[in-house]
């Protein structure tokens, strides 16, 4: 078993499923979308963008795009989000929060699209070379 490619698919499916946990709930219901988990699911999706700048081929360069999109619709709620709560006066209201939700919601879309490759790579993965398996 190659720990690298373990640990690159824990951390793009973990990105998938906390993105995921922060979308899922009532777009303009602040008490169902938790500030921690949006901070969990940006921090979560930059290291698995780090994990994806290593690979050269074309699908590697696909999976670093779905992880860069992410990242940047993430990056913008949370900003979104620090804005309403902590600088406009009018706090964190539903507005605002549907907002929030409506910038991450590409980051699952994204991820998903990464998990489906990664998916992909793993089915079309040859354990043994033709010729070569057990007999």
């Amino acid at each position: 078993m190659n720990l690298g490619k373990v640990v690159f698919g824990f951390f793009v499916l973990l990105a998938a499923t906390m993105n995921f946990g922060f979308f899922v709930g009532d777009i303009s219901d602040p008490a169902v979308h938790n500030e921690y988990e949006l901070f969990a699911a940006v921090v979560i999706n930059l290291i698995a963008t780090c994990l994806k700048f290593g690979d050269r081929t074309h699908v590697g360069a696909v999976h670093l795009a779905t992880s860069l999109v992410a990242d940047l619709q993430l990056i913008a709620a949370t900003v979104v989000w620090v804005y309403a709560s902590q600088i406009s006066s009018g706090g964190l209201t539903a507005a605002a929060t549907a907002t929030v939700v409506s910038l991450s919601g590409g980051a699952p879309l994204a991820n998903l699209i990464s998990v489906g490759m990664l998916v992909s790579e793993t089915v079309s993965f040859h354990a043994f070379p033709p010729g070569g398996g057990r007999e």
